[in-house]
């Protein structure tokens, strides 16, 4: 199996600075892994990789989707085989970073069809998902197929919304089909790097970068978006910032008030991905200051 580095975390940590000082120790470019940052014309909400900063390393899967266009985790483990194919093709390191944690989890087992039943019942349990976390997907899944859920644990997001995919999309269980559902435990060799921190001193950065975001023009963006045709209703457009902004420019909030759930919100986001990637026992956890902890296993991993 080829070996690639996982480098994930929640939002505001410092993923993208600690990916590009592994890319440049390493001989790596980094593969996005991030549900926002795919997505053209919408850069300072997403705090997508600047001008600079792609200089410093060369980044695949980031800027390269129209916001109208639909994308998902079966979408993503493709584009990521390809990237990672042609980087270690060329002798360089494929580094993953982001912190969407079902597109790593995805991308590492394998657990989504290469081919959907119906790609618009899974983008939409995958949003459930990614904004109300995993148990309220299994609290359906035990009301519409309970013996699925008796043998799928409830943190098992990805067979969680493989059954429910079946059920609502045909009407049959599948706990009733008793097929191989071609589950892989490993697809790559890998490390995982997590970053972490204090909890409260996150949430100050998280405060402090929406400051930042508002200052460079969060609102003028989002304004710029929809005088180009993309919808509030658009699912990107419904994310953390984005819907937000929309609705102080909707008057269905204060500035104040739009920004204070902002930032409520992200906040709140950041302590989802914890929990994801908690559940996770192979994460090494690191400070985003101790790269030469970080340096030491990643040398360790590629010897």
């Amino acid at each position: 199996m080829k070996k690639i580095i996982i480098i994930c975390g929640p939002t505001g940590i410092g993923k993208t600075s600690f990916a590009i000082k592994v890319a440049k120790r390493f001989n790596g470019e980094i593969i996005g892994a991030d549900s926002m940052q795919i997505y053209k014309h919408m850069n300072i909400g997403t705090a997508k990789p600047g001008i600079e900063e792609l200089k410093l390393a060369r980044h695949h899967l980031v800027d390269f989707l129209d916001p109208k266009d639909d994308f998902d985790a079966g979408l993503y483990v493709k584009a990521a085989d390809r990237a990672i194919l042609d980087i270690a093709g060329r002798s360089k390191i494929p580094i993953i970073t982001g912190g969407t944690g079902l597109y790593i989890r995805a991308l590492l087992n394998g657990l989504f069809r290469s081919e959907s039943i119906c790609r618009k019942t899974l983008s939409r349990l995958t949003k459930e998902l990614e904004e109300k976390g995993g148990q309220s997907l299994y609290q359906k899944l035990k009301d519409c197929d309970p013996g699925a859920a008796r043998r799928i644990h409830r943190n098992d997001s990805f067979r969680v919304i493989r059954a429910l995919e079946v059920y609502q999309t045909t009407g049959k269980k599948i706990s009733d089909r008793q097929k191989n559902h071609n589950f892989n435990d490993l697809r790559y060799n890998c490390i995982k790097i997590g970053l972490c921190m204090d909890r409260e001193k996150l949430y100050e950065r998280i405060n402090k970068r929406v400051d930042i975001m508002l200052q460079q023009g969060l609102l003028e963006e989002v304004k710029s978006l929809v005088e180009n045709g993309y919808s509030f209703d658009l699912k990107p457009m419904q994310s953390i910032g984005y819907k937000h902004m929309a609705m102080f420019i909707r008057q269905e909030a204060t500035w104040e008030e739009a920004v204070r759930l902002l930032k409520r919100d992200t906040r709140r986001y950041a302590k989802r991905q914890f929990t994801w990637f908690n559940k996770d026992k192979k994460i090494n956890w690191i400070t985003p200051s101790n790269f030469e902890a970080a340096q030491k296993l990643i040398k360790e991993f590629l010897t």
